[in-house]
């Protein structure tokens, strides 16, 4: 244990082992993991997507939501197993091995930096619905000041916050679904007349563009569920995580059949798939064909409010995990300190500071900064699931070798499941490789890549027994 987690270890019973206060109650742990499913890649991305894959989009978003439970359930059986607040990166460093802990701790810390960015991108694209006359780059930098206040309080009023930015979504797409069954049904609105579920049909097909361009948008599908994961994060600070974890985790696929597979249902059976185009949210147009007075600007203020929800998350989430790479001497030693409200003050602070750098985006490329950010979003986040994945197939040898106990949540499938979803994973890489909009992710990647190789090497000849570290449980996974 290092001395940052000394100075804040604390015995009593709301404290967790790495110092943190257990201040998630299972109602905020609950709407986290809700929330987590609902974000701007939803609200904004669908509408390039809808472009691209026509009404077969809601097919995509199923399929990758089926992979995304089988990347949770295997989170979860490690969860139980281990709940720390370091997650990903700590089951990598077990399982896989220090460099692997590093690089993941590392690269989900970036995927939360740029889909901050990419948040902040997306919420001042909605004020522009309002305030025309506002530059992007103005409302990104004001939604970042006020995030950044709310999470150095503490982890009870981020909590809180999460709990009503969720609470917003959650009714807003119920009330979306229940309205657009109303037009279908009934017939009421400007849209009544068309309206139809033929719609998902009757021009050019379910796949109009071909089954190669709707599979084409996985990879920016994919980025919709980013932040299902982070529910792994709050372990560490959940008061009761082996009940909250479990009940979060299960619920999984019916927030994806209702948010989703349900949502998208209704609004292009609402309104024709060829309505819809990138830059726009498919939820504010739809609302918009409707008619209903306000509807549209309240659509706009929900959207606006689930961009926040996600960036509020991606400032909880990125201090977190500098603190456990300064734990294990893989950061900067004042990242592992936390501050008298039991939050790691330094790690968000900076992260904030470079969460900063698509307020300049905003500025210099504003047309290009959402495609640019989401991109390298993806391919970081899909790193992340892939470490689970391959961490979970360890733990699985292990636990049937009976050199580790086995967890109290089980992945159905064992690591069948797992192999199942890695090789979906790679596929997408692939998908990326080959989208010429895309592909600027993988660039980052390689940079990024020579970023962390030349980062490991300073470390281990600073400290040339880290790359030999192994605690117990590594030990007996090897």
């Amino acid at each position: 244990m290092t001395s940052a987690q000394v100075d804040t270890e604390n015995t009593s019973e709301n404290t967790s082992e790495e110092g943190y206060e257990r201040g998630l109650g299972s109602r905020q742990v609950q709407m986290i993991a809700i929330g987590g499913a609902i974000g701007v890649g939803l609200f904004m991305g669908a509408g390039a997507n809808i472009a691209k894959a026509g009404p077969s989009i809601i097919l995509m978003y199923a399929l990758a939501g089926v992979v995304i439970f089988f990347i949770m359930r295997a989170l979860g059986e490690l969860l139980l197993y281990r709940p720390v607040s370091g997650s990903f990166a700590e089951y990598a460093r077990e399982f896989l091995g220090p460099f692997f802990g590093f690089v993941t701790g590392w690269t989900y810390w970036l995927m939360w930096v740029v889909t901050g960015m990419a948040e902040l991108t997306a919420a001042a694209i909605y004020i522009h619905f309002w305030f025309p006359e506002i530059p992007q780059w103005v409302s990104a930098l004001v939604f970042l000041v006020v995030l950044f206040g709310v999470n150095l309080i503490s982890v009870k009023i981020f909590g809180e916050v999460e709990f009503w930015f969720s609470m917003i979504k959650v009714t807003a797409i119920i009330g979306m679904i229940v309205i657009g069954l109303g037009v279908l049904t009934l017939g009421f609105s400007d849209a009544g007349d068309t309206a139809t579920v033929s719609n998902l049909w009757s021009h050019d097909g379910f796949f109009p563009n071909g089954i190669g361009s709707s599979l084409m948008t996985l990879q920016g599908v994919m980025f919709a569920y980013l932040a299902v994961e982070l529910v792994g994060v709050t372990a560490g600070e959940s008061e009761n995580p082996e009940k909250t974890l479990p009940k979060a985790i299960n619920t999984l696929p019916w927030r994806i059949i209702v948010f989703y597979v349900g949502a998208l249902l209704v609004i292009l059976s609402v309104v024709k798939w060829t309505e819809f185009s990138a830059g726009e949210s498919p939820f504010v147009h739809a609302f918009g064909e409707i008619g209903i007075p306000l509807a549209a600007g309240i659509v706009n203020f929900v959207v606006l409010t689930a961009a926040l929800s996600s960036c509020n998350s991606g400032m909880y989430s990125t201090g977190r995990m500098l603190r456990d790479l300064a734990s294990n001497s893989e950061a900067p030693q004042a990242f592992g300190k936390l501050n008298a409200r039991k939050t790691p003050a330094v790690g968000i602070t900076v992260s904030v500071a470079l969460m900063g750098i698509g307020v300049v985006l905003n500025y210099v490329v504003p047309e290009k900064a959402f495609l640019y950010v989401t991109s390298v979003a993806t391919a970081a986040g899909i790193w992340t699931w892939m470490m689970i994945l391959v961490s979970h197939i360890r733990y699985r040898a292990a636990v049937d070798a009976g050199r580790l106990r086995a967890s109290s949540f089980p992945a159905p499938g064992g690591a069948l499941f797992s192999w199942v979803a890695l090789l979906f994973l790679i596929g997408v890489t692939c998908m990326i490789a080959y989208d010429k909009d895309a592909r600027v992710c993988l660039y980052v990647a390689v940079g990024w890549a020579v970023a962390l190789g030349i980062g490991w090497a300073v470390l281990k000849s600073r400290n040339p027994r880290i790359a030999e570290r192994r605690d117990a449980e590594f030990e007996k996974a090897g």
